[in-house]
């Protein structure tokens, strides 16, 4: 005699826990968004969990640990940061796509930072973070080579110190080491790269 299959639950049901797993989920990545953001560099599973509303079960329901979770983060940041750098450029002249370039990884790294920040405390226990950073400094690279006039893309000292200037390394040694304004290191990087470009 052979035993009855177990009763499937009804679509509607199966949808409506779907739902609430898809929510829950969110909520634990925009939880840990927000308090990354707020300078919280290393949150626990707890806080997390606190911060979403959820039980701590949950949050491992849906991240297997919180190297996952961070991976996670790391890829709605890079979202929301391409939006921004991945937009085409409205400057025609050379000096002026420079100066377009940096005000808008200005954007871009002012909301990478906190993010940026916690990723430098957590590397050494994630294997994701190292490599997400890495391929966003190979596509601003290539965004700059791409939008440099050509006699200044060929000219290897130009490119170098032009790639250096725009990076999130430079902007964030003026603003955090050097104390610098938004609107301050802007016009650093900007009088550097225009003396470079001439």
């Amino acid at each position: 005699m052979t035993s009855a299959a177990p009763p499937q639950p009804e679509p509607e049901v199966a949808d409506g826990r779907r739902r609430r797993g898809l929510d829950n989920r969110a909520r634990i990545v925009a939880a840990m968004i927000e308090m990354v953001r707020a300078e919280e560099i290393a949150p626990s599973a707890e806080r997390v969990a606190a911060r979403a509303d959820v039980g701590l079960r949950t949050v491992f329901r849906h991240f297997q640990d919180m190297d996952s979770l961070y991976r996670e983060m790391a890829m709605a940041i890079e979202r929301e940061i391409r939006v921004i750098i991945d937009q085409p450029l409205e400057s025609t002249r050379g000096p002026a796509r420079v100066i377009e370039l940096i005000a808008r990884r200005a954007r871009a790294f002012e909301i990478m930072s906190p993010f940026r920040r916690a990723s430098e405390a957590f590397r050494h226990r994630s294997k994701f973070l190292g490599t997400d950073y890495a391929r966003l400094v190979t596509k601003l690279r290539e965004i700059l080579e791409r939008e440099l006039p050509p006699e200044v893309a060929r000219d290897p000292m130009k490119l170098e110190g032009l790639d250096l200037l725009l990076s999130y390394e430079a902007w964030a040694r003026l603003r955090r080491d050097q104390g610098l304004s938004v609107d301050q290191a802007k016009a650093v990087l900007e009088s550097a790269a225009r003396a470079l470009i001439a």
